[in-house]
């Protein structure tokens, strides 16, 4: 059953391969200004040959309501198959992926992006989740004031040791480049925790027929099958 379920999944198609390091959106406020992959990473990655497995990363999407976090992930190819649950506690745990929404048109969800995060590392081990802040709507904003308020996001993104993007999901404006960055921060460091086990030996990525690699090229998961997404 397994594998005739494996002989149903599209193919990937070309523009979610990552080929490079996805760059940050400003040096003002990045996670890491890597340019290439991990060493390690892409010697495994061009060790395996044909079709090998997923490595699913778990992403949660947090902030007040109205802010425009369901657009946001439906923007990324996801065809509405996800489920959305509002977060409780269980739903924290184990986020590889913190992603905090605010509206750029209305500050006052900016200064409620700090206890939606405190809310969701309570749950999480220290240094486990990669964090970003993420300001929506930016085709509600004109340039001036999408400038000013990114002063400010910026200033809260680096208290809260996130990187920050603004995006709109209405245009598509740095959907795909926030999302391309944030499965290559994850993959890297599932694959990097998985050769750290391995100690020496040859590291599995994932245990399907879903992702294909070619030398150190990465596909971007979907969302609708591969990632856990949740928001509230």
């Amino acid at each position: 059953m397994k594998s005739n379920l494996m002989h149903f999944v599209p193919a990937v198609s070309r523009d979610r391969i990552i080929s490079h390091f996805p760059k940050w959106y400003t040096p003002e406020a990045c996670l890491q200004f890597k340019e290439h992959f991990h060493a390690q990473v892409r010697t495994a990655c061009q060790q395996s040959t044909g079709t090998v497995g997923l490595k699913i990363s778990k992403v949660v999407v947090v902030g007040d309501l109205y802010v425009g976090k369901t657009s946001l992930i439906n923007r990324w190819d996801t065809a509405g198959q996800e489920k959305f649950k509002c977060i409780a506690s269980a739903y924290y745990r184990g986020a590889e992926v913190i992603i905090t929404v605010f509206d750029l048109a209305d500050i006052q969800t900016l200064d409620h992006t700090k206890q939606w995060l405190e809310d969701a590392l309570r749950e999480n081990e220290p240094d486990s989740s990669f964090i970003f802040l993420v300001g929506t709507k930016k085709d509600l904003v004109s340039d001036a004031v999408c400038e000013r308020t990114e002063l400010d996001a910026i200033r809260f993104a680096n208290e809260m040791q996130a990187e920050y993007w603004s995006v709109s999901a209405k245009t598509g404006e740095n959907v795909k480049e926030f999302f391309s960055r944030v499965a290559a921060l994850a993959f890297e460091q599932s694959m990097i925790k998985e050769l750290e086990k391995t100690a020496g030996h040859k590291a599995q990525i994932g245990a399907g027929s879903l992702i294909k690699l070619e030398k150190n090229m990465m596909e971007i998961p979907d969302a609708n099958t591969q990632v856990s997404l949740s928001c509230c």
